[in-house]
């Protein structure tokens, strides 16, 4: 525990939803969902608008549907959240060597190994110049905690939301603490918190008043140490600036359960690519293969397969899942398919021999898989996002390769059959050509009216308003699906100089 709050970690507010609002001057302070809109989506986000109405990440989106008919429901845009996200935090990089980000919109930051705060004062002065910096830098506001642990930082910043900052003076954690929610506590979930309801313990005062021995006879020897020391506010852990990536997956969960084994299995071979994609952007091979498979009855069945060295080959891997299929039964149906690849390194094994044709068996009995089966309920969950066309697991990477519902596809159709002279036959029709299908929030532009959004699709209508960052609320236009002169397109900066307008 140091003797001056420089630790802070920083917490962007509602950050999916808050990065819709900015770039969609339309929604700004109104009620915003983000997630996957298919039937068996979930919330990966929710505007502090729509919270009002009971919505929350992690909630089913039929459910949130209900709660707020009147939101905006839009896919996830994770190209520009992470684009976002490298913004703040190279500001952060900017205060110190020691940043641990947490994930796209969350990091902690040790201020002392930075040189840019040593007392109180410096580290309030610190967090606030850091929040008007990213203001300014991205549009979006982040909430500061300040103290001198890490777990207390990140109470503070959440004491703080949104848009606020907090300082905890060492000395002052205990009272601070005491009237709060065990489920303020890193770590005490909904499951823990009932169990310790049951037991008359609802804040962590009455944690810290039931003492070491009683929580360890209640939860554990080890959940009950750790849950006394967090309830007296201790916590030693050091920020750490690099942390070592441990699996690289992916997954979709359908809207409709899958039963063609040809549709099944070149899903798994679209998801391996993806897959090795992410494996060779973060630099990385692994020895482990992994398929998971969610079947229709909720039960999920995880296989793995381990080579004698790693790889980043997208053949390979694409080789090993198969394998990993079909020793499993889909007869009934499948609802959610992930490729995963495990046991990292940063080198490639070159030996072929080692990779695709000498697989090691998982297991000790000899079987050449592992095999675990897990009863869940509930509605399926894809990255927080879940549900069309699905989110890439870990980093969260959205998707439009026209996979499951709210995809943008393209393609032209056939000409008509020509007879044996090159002719066409006259009797023969065209094929219609496929409709392209338009996914709510996802950017295009107009050769006419320039870049904009779409708000919603069906019945063969598309319907786009055009407005960007920076810009007044923009009209909205109703276009065939298939027009020539619509078509998708990258997101624009939230801010800088990316300002564009139709001709």
């Amino acid at each position: 525990m140091r003797a001056a709050p420089t630790i802070l970690h920083l917490d962007m507010d509602a950050f999916y939803a808050s990065v819709e609002q900015a770039s969609k001057p339309s929604l700004r302070g109104k009620a915003v969902i983000v997630g996957g809109l298919g039937p068996r989506g979930v919330v990966a986000t929710a505007s502090y608008e729509a919270r009002r109405f009971g919505v929350h990440s992690a909630m089913p989106m039929g459910q949130a549907r209900r709660l707020c008919p009147n939101g905006a429901y839009l896919i996830p845009r994770f190209s520009l959240y992470r684009q976002v996200s490298d913004v703040v935090m190279a500001l952060l990089r900017e205060l110190s060597p020691l940043v641990e980000p947490l994930s796209l919109d969350e990091a902690f930051v040790d201020l002392e190994a930075g040189g840019v705060a040593f007392d109180s004062r410096g580290a309030r002065e610190t967090g606030e110049r850091l929040r008007a910096d990213i203001r300014a830098a991205t549009g979006l506001s982040g909430s500061v905690g300040l103290a001198g642990s890490k777990m207390l930082a990140k109470v503070a910043s959440e004491e703080a939301k949104p848009a606020g900052l907090l300082l905890i003076e060492p000395g002052t954690e205990r009272e601070l603490l005491a009237p709060m929610s065990v489920r303020t506590l890193p770590g005490v979930g909904p499951a823990t918190g009932e169990h310790l309801r049951r037991a008359g313990i609802t804040t962590v005062g009455e944690l810290a008043e039931a003492g070491e021995d009683e929580l360890v006879r209640m939860v554990g020897r080890s959940a009950g140490a750790g849950l006394y020391r967090m309830a007296l506010g201790l916590d030693d852990r050091p920020v750490v600036a690099e942390r070592d990536a441990k699996s690289v997956s992916v997954e979709d969960t359908f809207d409709v359960d899958l039963h063609d084994r040809v549709r099944i299995r070149s899903e798994v071979q679209r998801l391996a690519d993806r897959c090795v994609r992410r494996l060779r952007d973060s630099g990385h091979s692994g020895r482990t293969i992994v398929l998971k498979v969610r079947r229709y009855d909720f039960s999920t069945l995880t296989r793995s397969e381990t080579l004698r060295g790693p790889t980043d080959d997208p053949a390979v891997v694409r080789e090993a899942a198969a394998r990993l299929l079909e020793g499993v039964d889909t007869t009934g149906g499948v609802r959610l398919l992930g490729v995963g690849v495990s046991g990292l390194a940063d080198y490639t094994q070159e030996d072929l021999f080692a990779q695709s044709l000498a697989a090691e068996p998982d297991g000790a009995d000899g079987s050449d898989r592992t095999d675990r089966t897990d009863r869940t309920d509930g509605t399926d969950r894809t990255d927080g996002a879940g549900g069309t066309g699905g989110v890439d697991a870990a980093d969260r990477t959205g998707r439009a390769d026209g996979a499951g519902g709210g995809a943008v596809t393209s393609g032209a159709a056939e000409a008509e059959a020509e007879g044996a002279h090159g002719v066409a036959e006259p009797s023969a029709e065209p094929e219609p050509a496929p409709e392209r299908r338009w996914a709510a929030g996802s950017d295009v532009r107009h050769a006419v009216y320039g870049p904009g959004w779409v708000q919603g699709s069906g019945v063969g209508r598309v319907t786009v308003r055009f407005e960007q960052p920076g810009s007044e609320p923009g009209r909205v236009r109703t276009f065939r699906v298939d027009d020539p002169e619509l078509e998708p397109s990258d997101p624009l900066p939230l801010v800088g100089d990316g300002t564009e307008s139709g001709p």
